[in-house]
């Protein structure tokens, strides 16, 4: 799963490392379109995948380009500070490096812009979240997106119920201000979110069938940043505006309030401190929780009768509240020192291929391509929604050199307050004036 393979790369790329015995480039072999092409790939389904479009290429299609790709795993712990550590020493060694859309900002300078390769069938957030200053800097591979997973059972229950639906309405008007009818969760708002998290916790309602209605991934980790981003984006806000920090506007200040609410009335586990992707499927697993805002790969499991025995069939698919949802790809990019530049974008512009992605999501990738997603969905039961809701509800947040380090101040600075031990405005305030400064 895409969120669990980023959950152990991200302290490597923060971490400082010596530089890895390699050869600096010194830009003098002349650079051909043919031999072979060295590339790096992450250990694990991504790497699988990956490898089993290699050996197709390299069976067929690269025997007639006169191109043979090899694939190098570094480490999946560390892949991206070993990467930094060639790009530092300007090493030829790799031709191609494994990026992602919140690290290739950073790497951009050690990076060749991708000219020439045909984009048009992937996902345009996709392409938009690997370009840095209108450049193309990484080839989209797998792409990430976030869902609200819910108990259909227990609010179909709830849709059909006179005596429940009035129960909600008077649960929605404490909570809102205003007495609502429960709504189809295709179609709820942040304010539906908010109420149904009360209504299906015993805190708020004694009869409710869930522990809590729903768990919130409030974990200081910068991947719970992407998380609270639907939050931050559904409400009409971003990171900034014009280059200026805007974490500290209204919108910035209800995505965070709508946090602490969920957590100090008890709508949600207290454990939701140190909850991220295992703790919200642990959660939905076990039926302590009726819905939760989650990483698009989680779905297939929650449907398994093997790893989810007590909500296999009763976990279904809705577009995140609010009507926004982040997304990232997992990337391919050109070494700026690779001696071999014109194979190498032979092969990325063989990866660019609906034919190669096709073969990429048969080897068990997500690949950022909505045809081959709808075509494959016998594959992945999500395939169809993850390109649905992409197409209709993504966005990327902003690229500069340091917008994986803002991930990580953003959750340091606001994961307090997500949990009600920090003022919402003081928290705000703060992350505001850190992520101006790593916007430069």
């Amino acid at each position: 799963m895409i969120k669990k393979s980023l959950a152990v790369v991200g302290a490597a790329l923060l971490a400082a490392t010596a530089l890895a015995a390699c050869s600096p480039s010194g830009g003098t072999k002349e650079e051909t379109a043919t031999g072979t092409v060295k590339m790096v790939a992450w250990p694990g389904p991504e790497g699988d995948a990956m490898a089993k479009v290699v050996d197709v290429y390299n069976s067929n299609q690269g025997k007639k380009d006169g191109i043979k790709v090899e694939l190098s795993l570094l480490s999946r712990q560390d892949t991206f500070s070993k990467e930094t550590a060639l790009m530092a020493s300007k090493s030829a060694d790799m031709d191609i490096y494994w990026t992602a859309s919140y690290n290739v900002g950073q790497f951009a300078g050690s990076l060749e812009p991708l000219q020439g390769i045909d984009t048009g069938n992937y996902f345009p957030v996709a392409v938009d979240g690997l370009k840095y200053k209108d450049e193309l800097y990484g080839l989209p591979l797998d792409v990430s997106n976030h869902f609200l997973l819910y108990r259909k059972d227990l609010v179909d229950a709830l849709l059909t119920d006179p005596s429940a639906q009035a129960e909600y309405a008077k649960i929605s008007a404490a909570v809102l201000g205003t007495a609502r009818a429960p709504k189809d969760p295709q179609n709820w708002d942040l304010d539906d979110y908010k109420a149904m998290a009360a209504f299906f916790s015993k805190a708020e309602n004694v009869n409710s069938p869930t522990q809590y209605g729903t768990i919130l991934q409030g974990k200081n980790l910068l991947y719970n940043t992407m998380i609270w981003n639907d939050i931050l984006w559904g409400f009409g806000g971003n990171w900034a505006s014009n280059g200026q920090a805007s974490l500290d506007s209204d919108a910035g200040k209800k995505a965070v309030q709508l946090y602490a609410d969920i957590y100090k009335n008890k709508w949600t586990s207290p454990d939701s401190s140190q909850a991220e992707f295992p703790e919200t499927q642990a959660a939905l697993q076990s039926g302590s929780a009726a819905f939760a805002i989650q990483w698009s790969a989680a779905f297939a499991d929650l449907n398994n009768p093997a790893k989810s025995p007590q909500v296999a069939g009763k976990i279904a698919i809705a577009p995140v509240p609010g009507g926004k949802t982040h997304v990232h790809a997992l990337a391919v990019s050109l070494n700026k020192y690779s001696n071999n530049k014109g194979a190498a974008k032979k092969w990325l512009t063989y990866l660019a291929t609906p034919d190669a992605m096709t073969q990429y999501a048969e080897a068990g990738g997500i690949p950022a391509m909505p045809q081959v997603l709808e075509a494959k969905k016998s594959i992945n039961p999500a395939f169809a929604q993850v390109s649905e809701s992409i197409s209709k509800h993504g966005f990327a947040e902003p690229v500069f050199p340091k917008t994986f380090n803002a991930y990580s101040k953003i959750a340091e600075d606001l994961s307090g307050a997500w949990v009600g031990q920090t003022p919402v405005d003081e928290a705000v305030k703060t992350a505001n004036l850190n992520l101006q400064e790593l916007l430069g």
